[in-house]
C-alpha cells in the first residue's frame, strides 16, 4: 500500500484492533484532524468487546488482587462455590506472570492501583456519552444504576475493603434490604436479601452492534475498516514507517495497538516483554427470558453480572486461567447456570447462547496507555475487566497523545514502558 496522505499532506495513522478502544482511538483522532486507517483480523466489535456484561462500571476500579488473595487463593481454587478457575495443565506457563500478579495483593498496591483505574473508569458514562451521542450508536446506551446483590448484610461487609475504595473515589451505594429488594428488582429470589444500589451508571444494550455502529460512524466521516492480520512492524532510525500485516506493507508515521492480550507477541518485537495473561471470560445469553430486569446486576455470590440486553438476558463474568487456544471449560459454565438459577428462581427461557472470551490482564492490574519509547508505536491494551468501561476514555488519551493536545493529567502509571 502507497503512502496514505490527507489534504494537508499528514500520512495516516494507522489503529491495529477495531473493539471498543480501538474505535474509540480511531474517532476521536478524527475529531482531531487526522487522517485513520483501522485494521482488524475479523469484524468490528466481535472480539472480546462483543462478550462482555455491557456495564458502564463507572466504579470498577478496585483490583482483584486485594490483599489477602496470595493467602486465600489456593483455597479459593478448590471452593465449588467461588468462581475461579484454573486449567491446571496451564499452571507451568501461568505461574511466572501469576507470581508478578500476586505480589500486588497488599493494601499499598492495590490502592495505589485503585487510584490509577480511576481516572479511566470514573467517569465512563460522559466518555460515552461524549463519544457516541449524536450518532447511531446512541441508541444503545442507557443511563441507570448499577446494583451489587448479596446475600445478607454480612456477605455485603465481608467486601468492606472494597466499598471503602470506591468510597474513597466518591462512589457510595444505597442499601436495600429485606422486601424492599425484591420490589427493586422482582425477578431476585430469596437467595438476595441485600442490594447496593451505584446510581449514575449505565449499560450498552448490544456491545457487539454498539462498536460495530461507532466504526460505521467512523468510515462515514472518512476513515478506512480493513481486514488484516498484523504480523510485525517496519522502523526506519527507530521511527514506524509501516506495519507488516498478510495483505501486505501498510506505511504509516504513528501507529496504535489496541489489540488486547494479542497484543504481547507484537510488543515483544519492540523489546518489551509485557507481563499480560489471558483472563478467561464467559458469558450465557438466555434467549425470551420470562423475567426482565430493571438494571444490570452483580451477583456477588457468583462475581458475575446479569443484564437485560437486545438478545435477551445475558450473564457474563467467572474468572478462568488457561490461556488462548483451549476451548470452553465445562466447569465455570455449569457455575454460572447455578448460580443464576439460585438469584432468579422463576427464570425461562428459550435457548441459551455460551461464549468465551480473553480479557487481557497485566500483573499490575493496570492497562497499558502510551508510546513505546521514541517508535510513534502506541498502546491500549490490558483493560483487564474495564475494557469497554474505558474503551473511549482511552481513545480520548491516545489520541490526544498522539495530536499532542495539551492535558495537565499525568498518565504516567499507564505507560507501557514501566515494564522494562
Amino acid at each position: 500500500m502507497d503512502h496514505q496522505t490527507d489534504k494537508a499532506g499528514n500520512r495516516s495513522i494507522i489503529v491495529i484492533g477495531a473493539g471498543i478502544a480501538g474505535i474509540s482511538t480511531a474517532i476521536w483522532l478524527q475529531r482531531a484532524g487526522k487522517k485513520v486507517l483501522v485494521l482488524d483480523r475479523g469484524q468490528a466489535g466481535m472480539g472480546t468487546s462483543y462478550g462482555n456484561g455491557g456495564v458502564l462500571a463507572s466504579c470498577a476500579m478496585v483490583p482483584v488482587t486485594s490483599p489477602g488473595l496470595r493467602g486465600k487463593g489456593p483455597r479459593l481454587l478448590l471452593d465449588r462455590d467461588f468462581p475461579l478457575f484454573l486449567r491446571w495443565s496451564y499452571l507451568p506457563r501461568l505461574y511466572p506472570w501469576l507470581r508478578k500478579y500476586l505480589a500486588h495483593a497488599n493494601d499499598a498496591d492495590t490502592r495505589r492501583i485503585a487510584k490509577g483505574l480511576t481516572q479511566i473508569t470514573g467517569d465512563s458514562v460522559e466518555q460515552h456519552q461524549a463519544l457516541a451521542g449524536g450518532t447511531a450508536a446512541a441508541r444503545y446506551l442507557v443511563r441507570g444504576d448499577y446494583t451489587f446483590a448479596y446475600a445478607d448484610r454480612a456477605a455485603f461487609r465481608a467486601d468492606a475493603y472494597a466499598w471503602a475504595l470506591r468510597a474513597e473515589a466518591g462512589f457510595i451505594p444505597e442499601l436495600v434490604e429485606g422486601p424492599a429488594v425484591q420490589e427493586y428488582e422482582p425477578a431476585l429470589g430469596s437467595a438476595t436479601g441485600l442490594l447496593a444500589v451505584m446510581r449514575g451508571h449505565g449499560h450498552i444494550t448490544a456491545p457487539g452492534a454498539y462498536v460495530q455502529a461507532l466504526a460505521d460512524e467512523m468510515r462515514k466521516n472518512g476513515g478506512e475498516l480493513r481486514q488484516a492480520e498484523v504480523s510485525d512492524f517496519e522502523l526506519t532510525d527507530g521511527r514506524i514507517t509501516a506495519v507488516i500485516t498478510d495483505q501486505g506493507r501498510m506505511a504509516c508515521d504513528t501507529a496504535v495497538l489496541t489489540t488486547g492480550v494479542w497484543s504481547k507477541p507484537l510488543m515483544k518485537k519492540l523489546g518489551l516483554n509485557i507481563p499480560l495473561e489471558s483472563e478467561r471470560g464467559y458469558h450465557v445469553v438466555f434467549t425470551n427470558p420470562s423475567i426482565k430486569l430493571r438494571q444490570p446486576l452483580m451477583i456477588a455470590a457468583g462475581k458475575f453480572v446479569a443484564t437485560p440486553m437486545e438478545g435477551g438476558l445475558r450473564c457474563a463474568g467467572i474468572v478462568e486461567f488457561g490461556g488462548l487456544k483451549a476451548g470452553p471449560s465445562r466447569a465455570p459454565l455449569a457455575f454460572m447456570y447455578r448460580k443464576v438459577k439460585e438469584s432468579f428462581p422463576d427464570l425461562r427461557y428459550e435457548r441459551t447462547e455460551e461464549w468465551l472470551g480473553h480479557r487481557p490482564a497485566p500483573a499490575d492490574s493496570l492497562p497499558l496507555i502510551g508510546e513505546i519509547g521514541q517508535t510513534g508505536i502506541f498502546t491500549g491494551v490490558g483493560h483487564h475487566h474495564i475494557g469497554l468501561t474505558g474503551g473511549p476514555k482511552t481513545g480520548r488519551i491516545l489520541a490526544d497523545l498522539i495530536a499532542q493536545n495539551r492535558n495537565n493529567t499525568d498518565f504516567g502509571a499507564f505507560s507501557p514502558m514501566r515494564f522494562t
